[in-house]
């Protein structure tokens, strides 16, 4: 969403060109929406790796996996291909699982010496990993996952540092982002360009307009939104399901936990068998399940920046209950005015049963809630700020 959203508020003003993988023909069929708005070059790719790939080489590479997940000679090819024809005035990495490409520039095109190098990073990455280790490392059964945790958190600690020092400048999506970053590098040019939503589109007002519009739940729903092979947010359902829910199903029995989103991890999967939550697969539209929760959750223990789930939730008016880590980056966001926060697993599930049995309550923090970010995260307000990073270059 990011990327789209970044593509559709700079093709207005630029030319822009989208380098990007596309495994298949399902998927490449789907950058339709892309290619509304932009040039999209697909590359197939990337080959796929298996767990034991990526556990070979957690024990031999000193390249983190990240930094491996998007490895393909085949975009190699494909990306120096373009700069040896084209001039760009900026070369864009989205992510740190491109990073890797930025430096083709230099070593292979002529024609683009002189281009601005900006890494757009979605996390500071290495952060994320440091959180999921101590989250693991204090439970024996995951302290295979803590280890995997501590190895790259290492490793993304030395290559974040190490690809920023290859870039013009850096993109962050958060003021704790920027700061946790500039402490890698300092000295290095990081700009704040936060994740937004496009408001106009995410609303009751545009739900209201559509055939369906928003779902209404028979019994009282909670409901989880992202994609469930996600680390972060298998942990957060993982613990919200085994923590918070059961307390929360002795005041009612009939509640229903919903995930919505795609890839659901087995982890995630086996809570569907169990009865414990319900999954709904891939949707095409996942407003309407957003709208109509009861309370919509954001229970995360790990990650970083900001987090899409809780701006598109805050800007569609639902009552929102979230960890302090799940809310963090979004200026502004108050405990009791535009939503609620509690991190201990009776505290959280005090704060969902509050909502539950005082409906006026969540209709006066939902609203709040998309106030704030209507008045600051619309795309709309974003965009000026990432073409004012590259006119500082």
């Amino acid at each position: 969403m990011r990327i789209y959203q970044l593509l559709r508020g700079l093709s207005r003003r630029h030319t822009v060109t989208c380098l990007t993988f596309a495994p298949n023909t399902a998927a490449e069929h789907a950058l339709a929406p892309l290619q509304r708005i932009c040039r999209v070059i697909p590359v197939p790719g990337p080959h796929p790796r298996s767990m034991a790939q990526r556990a070979w080489t957690t024990l031999t590479s000193a390249l983190p996996d990240m930094a491996l997940r998007n490895a393909d000679v085949r975009y190699r090819v494909a990306l120096r291909g373009l700069l040896a024809t084209e001039h760009f005035d900026v070369i864009q990495a989205e992510s740190i699982e491109m990073a890797a490409y930025l430096p083709e520039q230099a070593a292979h095109s002529a024609r683009n010496a002189g281009s601005t190098l900006i890494l757009d990073q979605f996390n500071a990455e290495y952060l994320i990993q440091k959180r999921a280790f101590w989250a693991d490392a204090r439970t024996p059964r995951r302290w295979h996952a803590a280890a995997y945790s501590l190895v790259q958190w290492r490793k993304l600690l030395r290559y974040e540092a190490q690809v920023m020092r290859r870039c013009n400048a850096v993109l962050a999506v958060s003021e704790d982002d920027c700061q946790t970053l500039a402490r890698l590098v300092p000295g290095m040019t990081i700009g704040l360009v936060p994740n937004g939503v496009d408001t106009t589109s995410f609303s009751r007002t545009a739900l209201a307009a559509t055939r369906d519009g928003m779902l209404v739940f028979g019994a009282p729903t909670l409901v989880f939104s992202g994609t469930l092979d996600y680390r972060p947010n298998v942990d957060a359902l993982v613990w919200f399901a085994s923590e918070v829910l059961p307390l929360l199903r002795t005041h009612y029995p009939n509640l229903r936990l919903l995930a919505v989103g795609k890839r659901p991890a087995p982890a995630v999967q086996q809570l569907a068998r169990d009865g414990i939550l319900v999954l709904t697969g891939e949707v095409a539209d996942a407003r309407p399940f957003i709208a109509g929760a009861s309370v919509y959750v954001v229970p995360m223990r790990i990650g970083g920046g900001v987090r899409l789930k809780l701006l598109e939730a805050l800007a569609l008016e639902a009552p929102v209950v979230s960890t302090h880590m799940g809310a963090e980056g979004i200026i502004g966001l108050q405990h009791g005015t535009h939503c609620l926060l509690a991190d201990r697993p009776n505290d959280f599930a005090a704060a969902v049963l509050q909502l539950l049995d005082d409906p006026l309550l969540g209709r006066q923090l939902a609203a709040a809630g998309r106030a704030l970010v209507a008045a600051h995260y619309d795309w709309e307000m974003i965009i000026p700020r990432i073409e004012a990073c590259y006119e500082r270059r």
